[in-house]
């Protein structure tokens, strides 16, 4: 049963009537009799506060008229509000009970509500998920909140990760949250943020906000939370709210964290330069030819390179973090200083980043107040060439890192020329630098009870410099003569918004509350960008700092785009003896990026909730606390296809007429005044159940979704002199279901909780528009009657054995195939195989469901979390498994090799060696993803409060903590959580030359004063 908090307040009398103002005097504790710090006592009614001290004890002036009433809160505890009649030197006790459930505020779109009075499908991502060792907050989210998946897309330090909220809605355009950072909304896109010039994966925006400075996140994820935010609401949004200042608390606190990081695993592949030179010499062999190396040779052939050891290491990580926050009756703030170090594990890699935060609210008056928002940073980012990780596997074992003069070894020998991967990630600059400031300030005026209105502006500036330069001494740097070059990427982008919010609350008969809010916004963004180059430097000093002293200049480019978003909302929730709940709203969104008879677009929602509980028929049903029903439905929109696509545009061309160069310009698309929005319609039903006094709380929703009018790319006859052009066809459907359960399993001197998430979602693409049937793109495909996400190639059935009539099979080609060939399912049974009729469906990216469970155990000064999380039924196509499988001779195998079919070792699964294969998609490198991993393990310790007062501390924490510690799965590649292709949907699930995933060990210290 949960244990009550006794407040015990010992009132003193006064102490003198002449000239001292009498006070009201007491201590805050709880049942076990230990005191608490931190709790706030204020007089209703006035300004006057007092918080308690480390003894828990408070003193507050006395008003001169009785009686007067004290309110006691604290985070966690429902508010107590004591009557004093007369000061009469005897205490008075009070009981706060812990604060239910239903009584717990969240933020949503536009205001907060009491979790009692939401309709529409809210998650709160637990505190404990942002203590881990992270560079951004998203990446808090894998495993934290039911229906939402998250993608880790690169190990890069500092790059981005995709996340799905209750699947992916649109083909072609965005498919990320909204982002809502104190109110200022943010659309994660790699593109709008990046210049365009490192090879290398793509930093992400949002990393430039400190984890640490964020106290909740809600997600939204049905269309009743959503609706208000109208043409970006399809995708969820995501609402983060930093720390902010509390009166009468001041606090310096010091945080920080210092570990070390290796990568998770290594790719089996030949180590050992004998094992490889049997290879080569097989592959020879096979394709008629001598071989490469004699017995000789390979009898004195060493152990050989092993490439990954070479290029991992042991990779510190830490963070500092200073805050100060605190005010008084009128003014609250909250300052902070952050700095964040992240080595990569491959070397030469790394993230860092300064940043710094100020929040402050001024109360000029009971019915005025005034608040900032203000976050800037600064990040630097060494990041890995896309094509490392990819040399790295590929390189032969018999190739040395360094030749016999001590440099680097500059490429491999033999017929596929592969540069050294070592020297590429030790001398290449590949650096990305961004700057970024991000605030707001606002004005709230109460013009009766209960009626606000409130006006804000905020901005936020990116300015993003990327840096290349490759050494002629490297193989990427060979076709430059006599040294090296360098380019140069720049991107600036802006974003203004203005929102103009009016509110009213009111309460009739108690028994009717009301609460509506109106308002108008205006938004918009404007990005230029210019990338320059040149070739054949002098000497490799001064990198890209001087691209005037290359010899040999590169075309440069540049550009510009600008969006607006004007928009009309308003929200109306309606409370019958909070019983009954009606909420309903709706947003008009007009847009510059579409077609000028669709700029506008309208999103409505509405949703009811029954608080069953409240009934009178289940109040003798002591076991349940709560029992809430919720039904939803709404539509919303999706306008992240990029700018200017309804119009018609011109592109310049290069053209040469009598020995010139002229530039022209010719139609590059088509305008498309009907260019409108994709538009996702959705259905949520809801319980709510809380069991023992809310020891026990269930959240279940099951929802379906369907997007229609995608932004497709469809072709269109040649007469126009364009292929294709963007036009509004296809739909695409989610549905799922979804479970979080929280418990307090013990409460008292040890405490036990433990919160689990589950969700299952199913994708399918219903209609592609105008008769098509499918897209597809690589090894993926987008087909009606299946999931996005999808792999598309050849079936394999085993490999072609001495004795098969190969000529009388199906097969690829015929005449070259032989025994040890891979062998293919003929799908249509017409005795060939053709890439029209015989490939098909070879899985899925998507997981058949996914979840996290999260325990949270505390005992006297000590505490311990651990954190699980996981998916099944997810599939990868291991890309680096197809090339390590070719066997070729020219490049590094995959240890499978060693069992590779020969006349003597007639294997059915790896194919013969041979110098010249085809790459073929085949169900072979399909593999199966799942995975569960302990994803955060902490312990930690307070000292006693004795040790920390001899430094005048209020507290002292220190732990330990572990990340991705360990890691259940059957996939072969470095990490199961990959996506080469970043946030793209239609060709997400490939693992091709990705930067590997790490794991933490570090140990950390927490002092406040």
């Amino acid at each position: 049963m949960r244990k009550y908090l006794y407040v015990v307040l010992f009132l003193t009398g006064f102490l003198s009537y002449s000239y001292a103002q009498e006070t009201v005097t007491g201590v805050v504790k709880d049942a076990s009799g230990q005191t608490i710090p931190g709790a706030t006592v204020v007089l209703k009614g006035t300004a006057r506060y007092a918080a308690t001290d480390l003894d828990g004890k408070f003193s507050i002036p006395a008003p001169d008229d009785f009686p007067f009433t004290l309110q006691v809160n604290l985070t966690g505890y429902q508010q107590q509000e004591i009557d004093i009649y007369e000061l009469t030197g005897e205490p008075a006790e009070v009981v706060l009970k812990t604060a239910n459930v239903l009584d717990e505020v969240v933020v949503i779109g536009y205001g907060t509500q009491k979790k009692g009075d939401i309709t529409g499908s809210v998650a709160s991502v637990p505190q404990l998920a942002l203590k881990q060792p992270i560079s951004s907050f998203d990446r808090a989210l894998q495993g934290a909140a039911a229906g939402v998946q998250v993608t880790q897309t690169s190990g890069q330090p500092g790059a981005a990760v995709s996340i799905r909220i209750r699947g992916g809605n649109s083909i072609t355009g965005g498919n990320e949250p909204l982002y809502v950072i104190d109110g200022f909304p943010v659309y994660n896109s790699n593109a709008d943020a990046n210049a365009g010039v490192t090879a290398g994966p793509s930093i992400n925006a949002l990393s430039s906000l400190n984890p640490s400075d964020i106290e909740s996140i809600e997600v939204l994820k049905d269309a009743s939370a959503t609706a208000i935010y109208g043409s970006r609401g399809a995708n969820g949004v995501v609402i983060i709210t930093t720390k902010k200042g509390k009166a009468g608390q001041n606090t310096l606190t010091y945080d920080a964290y210092y570990g070390t990081q290796k990568v998770l695993k290594k790719v089996d592949v030949l180590t050992s330069a004998r094992d490889w030179a049997l290879l080569k010499n097989d592959a020879r062999a096979n394709s008629g030819k001598a071989p490469y190396y004699t017995q000789a040779q390979i009898d004195a052939l060493g152990e050989g390179t092993d490439w990954q050891s070479e290029a991992f290491r042991s990779a510190p990580i830490q963070n500092h973090q200073l805050s100060l926050t605190g005010g008084d009756d009128r003014t609250r703030y909250s300052i902070s200083g952050n700095y964040f170090k992240q080595n990569g594990v491959l070397r030469n890699t790394d993230f860092e980043r300064y940043s710094g935060r100020i929040n402050l609210d001024r109360d000029f008056s009971s019915k005025f107040k005034v608040g900032v928002n203000l976050t800037a940073s600064k990040i630097t980012a060494q990041v890995a060439n896309n094509g490392v990780v990819n040399a790295l596997l590929a390189m032969p074992p018999t190739v040395n890192v360094y030749d016999a003069n001590g440099k680097y070894t500059y490429q491999s020998e033999f017929e596929t020329p592969l540069g050294n991967p070592i020297a590429t990630l030790e001398k290449e600059v590949n650096q990305t630098k961004t700057y970024r400031v991000l605030g707001n300030v606002y004005g709230e005026y109460t013009f009766v009870e209960g009626l606000v209105g409130k006006v804000s502006f905020g901005a936020d500036v990116i300015n993003n410099k990327q840096n290349r330069y490759v050494p002629s001494d490297i193989y990427q740097g060979a076709n430059s003569n006599p040294t090296g070059k360098a380019s140069v990427g720049t991107k600036f982008s802006s974003t203004w918004l203005n929102e103009n919010t009016l509110s009213y609350s009111k309460t009739f008969n108690q028994k009717h509350s009301l609460n509506v809010v109106v308002g108008y916004t205006q938004q918009a963004f404007e990005t230029e960008s210019a990338i320059a180059a040149s070739e054949a430097f002098v000497t490799d000093q001064l990198e890209y700092n001087d691209l005037g002293s290359g010899s040999v200049y590169s075309q440069p480019s540049s550009g510009s785009s600008a969006w607006a978003l004007n928009s009309w909302l308003g929200r109306i929730n309606y409370s019958i003896d909070q019983k009954y709940i009606f909420t309903v709203s709706g947003r008009a969104d007009g847009s510059s990026r579409f077609g000028k008879d669709k700029k506008w677009g309208y999103f409505p929602s509405a949703a009811f909730a029954w608080n069953i509980s409240r009934e009178d028929f289940l109040s003798d049903y002591k076991t349940i606390s709560n029992l809430k029903l919720r039904l939803s439905a709404g539509v919303t929109g999706n306008q992240e296809i990029g700018q200017y696509l309804s119009l018609a545009t011109l592109n310049s061309n290069t053209y040469f007429f009598g020995g010139q160069t002229y530039i022209g310009f010719a139609p590059n698309r088509i305008a498309n005044p009907d260019l409108g929005w994709e538009t996702t319609a959705q259905y949520d039903a809801g319980i709510d159940l809380s069991l023992y006094k809310n020891r026990i709380n269930f959240v279940f929703d099951a929802y379906y979704k369907k997007t229609t009018n995608l932004l497709l790319n469809v072709p269109i006859p040649y007469t126009t002199g364009q292929a294709t052009a963007l036009q509004n066809y296809g739909s695409v459907e989610n549905k799922g279901i979804e479970l979080g359960i929280n418990t307090e399993n013990f409460t008292g001197a040890f405490t036990w909780n433990t919160n689990f998430v589950f969700s299952v979602n199913r994708n399918k693409v219903l209609t592609l528009g105008d008769g098509a049937n499918y897209i597809i793109s690589g090894a993926n495909i987008a087909k009606v009657g299946q999931p996005l996400g999808s792999f598309y190639g050849y079936q394999t059935n085993g490999l072609f054995q001495t004795g098969d009539d190969i000529a009388n099979l199906p097969t690829i080609n015929p005449a070259t195939t032989k025994p040890g060939d891979r062998r293919y399912v003929d799908i249509n049974g017409d005795g060939k195989i053709t890439q029209a009729d015989d490939r098909t469906l070879i899985g899925n990216a998507q997981p058949k469901f996914q979840g996290g469970i999260t325990n949270t155990l505390s005992y006297l000064n000590f505490d311990l979390s651990f954190f699980f999380q996981g998916t099944y039924g997810n599939k990868l196509f291991n890309q680096n498994k197809q090339q390590l499988e070719l066997l070729t001779g020219q490049q590094n195998a995959s240890v499978t090799a060693l069992d590779r079919w020969t006349p003597t070792n007639p294997t059915n699964v790896i194919q013969r060696a041979f110098e010249d294969p085809a790459a073929v998609n085949t169900s072979r490198y399909v593999e199966d993803a799942s995975f569960l991993r302990l994803k955060n393990v902490t312990l930690g310790y307070n000292l006693p409060k004795a040790i920390a007062a001899k430094i005048h501390a209020s507290q002292i924490k220190v732990y330990v903590s572990a990340a991705n510690l360990l890691t259940w799965t059957k996939y072969t590649g470095f990490d199961p959580e990959v996506s080469r292709n970043e946030q793209s949907t239609l060709t997400q699930g490939i693992d091709y030359s990705v930067y590997p995933g790490s794991k933490s060990f570090l140990g950390g210290l927490s002092i406040s004063f």
